[in-house]
């Protein structure tokens, strides 16, 4: 009986189909096995970050902040009335004494109003020389009236004498005698009448030339605010010092009490320090400050000089505390890697801070007394647990 053999051909198509299978299979395998891997630790240089030891002991709580030296008395110009500024004659900078001018306003309409009141105040003036050459003429008139009836008075009373020695001897009618005691009374009355008169003007033309010189004392005082209107278009420092500012340029307009100019003494000056809004509320009056300038104090110290300064907030006794690391503020949780004792690696531990100074932090938990951990960033490592150091 006859068996029908495959092929060669066909053997060779089932061997290669095998191999190729095999070979999946085997790659299949070996991504299985590399995927299960765990990735191999970075090394990091030694000399590239930098790591502290935890301590315990005190710690002193500080903040820092950025500042100028500023002067404690200081001068603000204002505008003393409206204008336009003409003039700027000082630069910022200069040693200006309190009369020194140093910016110039003009106002047409204010001087022209200093001229008016200066014809008004002449015309007030003439006005009094006037009244008093008036009530002068007055007096000596009435003067002149009083010495009419006082010769009528005298006539009259010889004449009534007269009449009654000769009514005493019967020569003359008794109408006549009563008619001459009428005038001489008449001529008595008006003579009292214009002395009482001549009495008052005195005083009638004292409240006259007072009144007039009132009116003459008030364009008088406004002739003088007026000039002091125009002679304060010279703006002056004031105060003796440093101009620290000029605020406005030429041609500008300016209203009453704008601020033009300040002017510093720099003979007493103060650290003025920012602090920073999440540091701010730990500072209280009466804590110590360190303040240190930057470069050399020269010997004329001016305002605006930048200074850097330290302000003591606390001392804290028996903590535990490390270098501040690069990132993570206080009282927060963050991840730092920690080097194991006797090896070169370093795991990466979950660390709770607490209160934080210039350059330290305090240790809440997650490690201990004498532990080295790398306070450098480290997000370049956010995929790894361990690093090797070299």
């Amino acid at each position: 009986m006859d068996i029908v053999r495959p092929s060669g051909k066909r053997k060779r198509l089932l061997r290669q189909a095998s191999y190729i299978s095999l070979g999946l299979l085997a790659v299949a395998l070996g991504a299985a096995g590399v995927s299960r891997l765990k990735p191999a630790m970075p090394t990091v240089d030694r000399s590239t970050v930098f790591i502290d030891a935890v301590k315990r002991g005190p710690m002193l709580r500080q903040v820092r902040g950025q500042g100028t030296l500023v002067a404690e008395d200081e001068r603000w110009i204002p505008a003393p009335v409206a204008g336009r500024v003409e003039r700027v004659l000082i630069q910022p900078g200069t040693q200006v004494t309190s009369e020194t001018v140093l910016i110039e306003l003009t106002t047409p309409e204010l001087q022209q109003s200093a001229q008016d009141a200066d014809y008004q105040l002449k015309a007030a003036e003439a006005d009094y020389k006037n009244l008093k050459v008036k009530l002068d003429s007055e007096r000596l008139s009435q003067e002149a009236v009083v010495a009419t009836v006082q010769a009528e008075y005298k006539q009259g009373k010889l004449q009534l004498d007269t009449d009654e020695e000769l009514a005493k001897d019967g020569l003359l009618p008794e109408l006549n005698l009563k008619l001459s005691r009428v005038r001489a009374e008449e001529v008595a009355n008006r003579y009292r009448i214009e002395q009482q008169r001549l009495a008052a003007t005195p005083k009638s033309a004292l409240a006259q030339l007072e009144a007039q010189q009132a009116r003459a004392a008030q364009y008088k005082a406004l002739v003088q605010l007026r000039h002091a209107q125009v002679e304060s278009l010279r703006v002056r420092a004031g105060t003796a010092g440093v101009l620290q500012q000029v605020s406005v340029e030429v041609g500008q307009q300016v209203t009453p009490g704008a601020n033009l100019a300040r002017v510093a003494d720099p003979k007493s000056l103060k650290a003025q320090l920012k602090i920073v809004e999440s540091q701010a509320k730990d500072v209280q009056v009466n804590q110590l400050a360190e303040i240190e300038l930057e470069g050399v104090l020269p010997k004329g110290a001016r305002p605006d000089l930048s200074v850097e300064g330290t302000i003591e907030l606390e001392r804290l006794k028996e903590v535990l505390y490390v270098g501040r690391p690069s990132t993570g503020p206080d009282q927060s949780t963050v991840a730092l890697f920690k080097i194991e004792d006797g090896s070169q690696s370093a795991t990466r531990v979950q660390v709770a801070l607490g209160r934080s100074s210039v350059n330290t932090v305090e240790i809440l938990s997650g490690l201990k007394e004498g532990d080295q951990v790398i306070l450098s960033d480290i997000t370049a490592w956010d995929g790894f647990n361990h690093i090797r150091l070299k």
